[in-house]
């Protein structure tokens, strides 16, 4: 018995030591997550969602950048584009920062935006947008432990962008997206850019007409308005068009009416019906081209390249036909010539009878030494007749050969004329419009 209660005694104290030397606990209980965020920003914590930070202080700088996901429907007639982007924000909020959490930042549902305080952020060229909800809202919270706010929401826009199109097809256009505040002052917000890769292009993104060129433009817009001075900042978007559909579409079919036109210069004078036909059927190919042209495009009062192009084919086409106009009447002339000569020949001879029949009534008289004729020379008593001589066959063929040989002469010139006035305004169009505006417009960028 006294060795069990050496053993139970010594094993009692061993159970003490083990109990004392046991590692102190934390000091209090670790909040779950729910009332972690209550204690953040719920009721009890005080947090006014409907104050800023740094109320009556410093204006809170707030730093943006933007993903831009697909950039299309650039339409002229509307002037403006449409894009997808993602937009951030982010901000510090001191009332915000926690050390009760290891995590460096935490990721919270979108339905938490809703308890804190966010800019109020619009886009000022804005006209028309949208949320994605699919499948849920597609919005982002991230808080940080000192207070920084990430917020990131999916934006569908469409921007108004003022364009250009004294160059079009081959303009370059400049097309802004302004992110302004609107409820406060620069004493309250600022917005700035990110110091690093402010805007960003996915990778794949490709446009149909355009091509997004990698420099732009970042800067401030700040806004001045009766109600005070407005922070705001833009982007600058240079987008150059690809022609290549209006060379397939435009360019290339006009330029083969043009060339189509000129098949009537090889065409015999004779074949009226054909080179009438020909000559009409281009005309009116070429205006109904011309106003297909016209038919994307917004009605404005100044000349673009397009309609440069278009009026100087319909002239081409137009010349051509009052060329066959003017062959066909010069060819018909010699007609009109020996109608002339006879009518000419009958009256000389009318005028003749006329004046035999005065000079033999003066004669009968004794004053046949006194008769003159309208040009003051005296007529003699003894005078004969002779009418002209009448136009014959073989002058009416020489002069038809020789007004037809003139027809002729005037195809020929336009064979070579018209293809080389048309060659001379390519050479000037192409060069203006495609060499010299170009640089105009790069160096201007």
């Amino acid at each position: 018995h006294y060795n069990r209660a050496i053993n139970l005694s010594s094993l009692t104290s061993t159970n003490s030591c083990k109990e004392e030397i046991k590692p102190p606990s934390r000091a209090g209980p670790q909040l779950s997550p729910s009332d972690f965020l209550d204690k953040l920003m719920g009721k009890t914590s005080g947090y006014d969602a409907r104050i800023r930070p740094n109320f009556k202080g410093p204006p809170v700088n707030v730093t943006c950048n933007i993903f831009i996901n697909s950039f299309g429907s650039i339409t002229e007639t509307t002037m403006d584009y449409r894009l997808n982007v993602f937009l951030r924000q982010k901000w510090n909020d001191p009332r915000l920062a926690y050390s009760e959490y290891p995590d460096d930042s935490l990721d919270l549902d979108p339905s938490m935006l809703d308890s804190i305080w966010k800019p109020d952020l619009f886009f000022a060229n804005e006209k028309g947008a949208n949320f994605h909800e699919v499948t849920t809202d597609n919005k982002l919270l991230r808080i940080f432990q000192d207070g920084s706010v990430l917020y990131s929401i999916r934006l569908t826009l469409t921007l108004s962008c003022p364009m250009d199109l004294k160059n079009f097809p081959m303009d370059i256009q400049t097309c802004t997206m302004q992110l302004e505040s609107f409820g406060y002052t620069m004493n309250d917000l600022i917005f700035e850019w990110l110091s690093e890769n402010p805007v960003q292009v996915a990778d794949d993104l490709t446009l149909p007409q355009f091509v997004l060129k990698e420099e732009k433009d970042l800067g401030y817009c700040t806004k001045h308005y009766n109600t005070g001075k407005f922070t705001c900042i833009e982007v600058k978007f240079h987008l150059e068009r690809q022609m290549g559909y209006y060379l397939i579409q435009m360019y290339i079919p006009s330029l083969l009416i043009v060339i189509l036109s000129w098949v009537s210069f090889w065409i015999n004078m004779d074949a009226a019906p054909a080179r009438v036909g020909l000559g009409i059927t281009t005309v009116l190919t070429m205006t109904t081209q011309s106003s297909g042209s016209r038919a994307s495009l917004p009605k404005v009062s100044y000349v673009k390249a397009i309609d440069i192009w278009m009026a100087v084919c319909l002239l081409f086409v137009f010349a051509a036909l009052l060329e066959y106009a003017a062959v066909n009447f010069v060819s018909r002339q010699h007609k009109e010539f020996i109608r002339l000569r006879k009518k000419q020949r009958q009256q000389r001879i009318e005028e003749e009878l006329v004046r035999e029949s005065r000079g033999f009534y003066f004669r009968g008289y004794g004053l046949g030494h006194c008769l003159q004729t309208k040009d003051g020379t005296a007529v003699e008593g003894a005078t004969v007749f002779t009418p002209p001589p009448p136009v014959t066959m073989l002058d009416g063929e020489v002069l038809h050969k020789r007004f037809v040989d003139r027809a002729k002469r005037i195809d020929t010139i336009s064979r070579a004329v018209f293809p080389l006035s048309f060659l001379i305004f390519n050479i000037f169009y192409w060069v203006t419009y495609k060499v010299l505006r170009h640089e105009d417009i790069h160096a201007n960028l």
